[in-house]
């Protein structure tokens, strides 16, 4: 009997902080504390977190999953707002309709949402700078009238930006941006506007910040990157961008392992491996079973940071945990 070929040598450098964060955690918990208290279903107005696996886990236990409340029926069951954030539009409609809502919102978005709406009572031009459409955007510029907040995307759009008062500026951030991206956005912001007024704290959340860290500490080691998540998550994607900018020749995002394209990992002897902030540990683990099929895997943590935050659960939800 002839013995199969021995395995290429594969040294995966597994990176720490990874996948979910405070914020997500609890998001997914709400979800799953409604089902336990108020039974199925309980209706989510958007994905609660971006990604597919959490989201047809928890349909599963009976979650409905809507875009918009006038999908959601009269009912008394829970709606719950995903982590992301919503306009001051989307509770008010609730109440309207007497919805019992409750609110998964990230504690560390809720933040930003404030600090725009102080600036707006000061009477400040706010700049939003963040992605056109994400949610998190479309959320904090729906705590303001429309048009009180520009969007910006870009240093470009930072350059061309022309304010009713330069000397009456404010900014904030979504806070999953790539945290080199925007410290260049705001260099040009300060060179033309030194009188603009920053955040009291770093919008881009710890999460974000500690996880672009451990790849940069890993990217330049690597032959390739794989970051697990999904698609439209935008920690994820600035993830995968930040490995690409270090350097890595191959820098995938993937949600299953079942998307890894073989063809690009070809030849590798070292691959760096991390997960957005919506992506569950299951589906890290997926990702290095498979690689172990087909390479005689050593796998190595590279620690960023540690994180040991948690954020408060609703109060209508506090019995259901205990």
């Amino acid at each position: 009997m002839i013995a199969p070929a021995p395995k290429p040598p594969l040294d995966i450098l597994l990176c720490a902080p990874r996948g979910f964060c405070a914020g997500v955690d609890r998001a997914i918990q709400i979800v799953e504390l409604a089902l336990q208290k108020f039974g199925a279903p309980v209706y989510v107005r958007h994905e609660i977190v971006h990604n597919r696996y959490v989201v047809e886990s928890l349909k599963a236990k009976g979650a409905v999953f809507v875009e918009e409340l006038d999908e959601v029926p009269e009912t008394d069951q829970p709606v719950i707002f995903s982590a992301h954030g919503v306009a001051k539009a989307v509770p008010e409609a609730a109440n309207r309709r007497n919805l019992f809502h409750l609110n998964a919102t990230c504690p560390l978005v809720t933040k930003v949402h404030r600090e725009a709406e102080i600036h707006f009572r000061k009477g400040r031009e706010i700049i939003l700078i963040g992605h056109a459409g994400h949610p998190e955007v479309i959320g904090t510029m729906g705590q303001l009238p429309d048009g009180t907040v520009a969007l910006i995307e870009t240093e470009a759009d930072a350059r061309a930006f022309i304010p009713k008062n330069p000397d009456n500026l404010a900014w904030v951030t979504q806070t999953t941006l790539s945290v080199d991206d925007t410290a260049a956005i705001i260099r040009v912001l300060l060179e033309r506007f030194p009188k603009i007024t920053a955040p009291h704290k770093e919008d881009i959340c710890y999460a974000t910040t500690n996880r672009q860290e451990a790849v940069k500490k890993v990217a330049g080691d690597v032959d390739a990157m794989i970051v697990v998540g999904a698609p439209n998550s935008s920690n994820s994607q600035r993830l995968r961008e930040v490995a690409e900018r270090a350097g890595c020749r191959v820098s995938a995002l993937v949600q299953r392992a079942s998307e890894i394209d073989w063809a690009d990992f070809e030849g590798i002897r070292k691959l760096g491996v991390t997960a957005g902030a919506s992506a569950p540990e299951v589906l890290v683990e997926e990702v290095i079973d498979a690689f172990a099929e087909r390479y005689d895997v050593r796998v190595e943590l590279v620690t960023a940071a540690e994180e040991s935050i948690a954020f408060n659960l609703p109060r209508e939800l506090r019995d259901a945990a205990e």
